[in-house]
């Protein structure tokens, strides 16, 4: 069964407690095998696996990496065969409540006893969530900006550099080709002064929201938030409802990790996670364009959290603009009230 967390709040709260913890998206699938059957063929993932087992019993093989250009892959392996494996270095029994974690890389297989079936869920995390990552983010924007301020980048190649550079000559001793890939190495130093590492977090960031599962929220949370307010219907469809917002209103982040502020290229944006879907990117990548002037609130309610505070303190120029940006973020599921703004 793909995707559980779509069908069992048990599994959503689950995982989006732990998307939380590893800043990185947290997944699921739950498996059901037969008695006397074995699932997949050994095979390595590209994520850190938690195996829970819920019914049954389930026989695991684990084995350590071949080589090294297998510890932590990038990528999942094809099927292997028994004979590509050597020793297991973990093998074992799981029955209902047992968990294995296996790393990213670890080769693994699971059979069923003739005895049991087997019910588990395998949760998910950190692919594609490494410093290499980070990387393929960064280089090419750095690249872009040196290219912008610095001439020596849009200088043109040597005109005879292709007689003297390339593998054929790979072993040939001339002093231009020494010049040459001295000067690749000076520009990619260089390039070091040019790496907006910040901004490309950000970017890295705006993914994994569009990755997040939505907040799990109490009945508590629901009524100090715009999930609390009643449906209005007006000539056979929903009416907007008045939000009312004041000066003393006390206001605060409904989690933490919901939000992201980015500059790009269309201004700021913010990202957020509150209107996402339990299935994976059945949603498009939620956001809101907002007034630079409101960065500064969106900042000190990230920074006054898990604190309220009161709409009259949000640093904004004029009190209309602070019940703006408070109502603003209400309406989106960002903010919660102190007290219930809807008396049930």
């Amino acid at each position: 069964l793909l995707c559980p967390q779509a069908f069992s709040t048990t599994v959503w709260q689950f995982l989006s407690i732990l998307q939380e913890h590893f800043g990185s998206m947290a997944g699921a699938n739950t498996y059901l095998t037969p008695p006397g059957t074995q699932g997949f063929a050994p095979h390595y993932d590209d994520i850190e696996a938690f195996v829970l087992q819920l019914e049954g019993k389930k026989h695991w093989r684990v084995y350590g990496p071949r080589t090294g250009a297998e510890v932590l892959p990038q990528f999942s392996s094809a099927n292997l065969t028994q004979a590509e494996l050597g020793e297991p270095v973990l093998e074992a029994v799981l029955e209902a409540g047992d968990l294995l974690y296996f790393p990213r890389g670890f080769i693994h297989q699971g059979d069923c006893l003739p005895d049991a079936h087997s019910l588990h869920i395998t949760v998910s995390s950190y692919q594609r969530n490494s410093w290499g990552d980070l990387l393929e983010k960064l280089l090419p924007a750095a690249l872009q900006m040196a290219l912008e301020e610095d001439v020596e980048y849009r200088q043109g190649l040597p005109m005879d550099y292709l007689g003297y550079m390339g593998v054929a000559n790979s072993d040939v001793v001339d002093a231009r080709r020494t010049a040459f890939v001295e000067k690749v190495q000076s520009l990619i130093k260089k390039l070091i002064d040019y790496a907006p590492i910040d901004a490309a977090v950000d970017q890295r960031a705006k993914s994994f929201l569009h990755d997040c599962l939505p907040p799990v929220l109490t009945q508590n949370e629901k009524a100090l938030s715009v999930y609390g307010f009643p449906a209005r219907w007006q000539d056979g469809g929903t009416r907007d409802v008045d939000i009312l917002i004041t000066k003393d209103t006390e206001v605060r982040l409904l989690r933490h990790g919901i939000i992201r502020l980015c500059n790009e290229e269309a201004g700021v944006m913010l990202y957020y996670t509150t209107e996402n879907s339990r299935v994976y990117h059945k949603e498009e990548c939620k956001s809101l364009e907002i007034d630079p002037e409101y960065t500064d609130s969106i900042e000190f309610l990230l920074s006054s959290y898990p604190n309220h505070v009161s709409v009259d303190t949000l640093p904004c120029e004029t009190l209309e603009d602070k019940i703006s940006v408070a109502t603003l973020l209400f309406e989106k599921g960002i903010l919660t009230t102190k007290k219930p703004l809807v008396q049930v």
